[in-house]
């Protein structure tokens, strides 16, 4: 007698098709097309989790450089004067406290600028 894998094969059909949800047309209604766009959504996915910490450090990385420039320092400055004061703040709180709380941040701008030698 033939095994037919009836309820494994609808189980593996049916998880590949609520992974599709919502795709329009045959990406999510046919099995080789599900089965293609699950592939690709799933390198997307892996290749944009990667991407997504890329541009949110660019994204702060902006923020502070146009805080600095308020302040009449450059950015590249700002970040050797921290180094150099020892301050070992990330870019996000940095970024952060530049919206949220300008007064402290002013303080950290003007320890980074203390600690740069005046000769530059």
């Amino acid at each position: 007698m033939r095994i037919k894998s009836g309820v494994a094969r609808r189980r593996s059909k049916n998880r590949l098709f609520k992974e599709a949800k919502g795709n329009r047309g045959g990406r999510g209604k046919l099995l080789r097309s599900v089965k293609e766009t699950i592939i690709r959504s799933r390198a997307n996915a892996f290749r944009d989790r990667k991407t997504r910490k890329r541009n949110f450090r660019s994204l702060w990385i902006i923020r502070l450089s146009a805080a600095c420039r308020e302040r009449g320092i450059s950015y590249s400055r700002f970040i050797n004067g921290l180094t150099v004061a020892e301050i070992g703040l990330n870019r996000k709180t940095l970024s952060e406290l530049a919206i949220s709380n300008p007064e402290i941040f002013d303080e950290i701008v003007e320890k980074a600028k203390a600690a740069l030698p005046a000769s530059v």
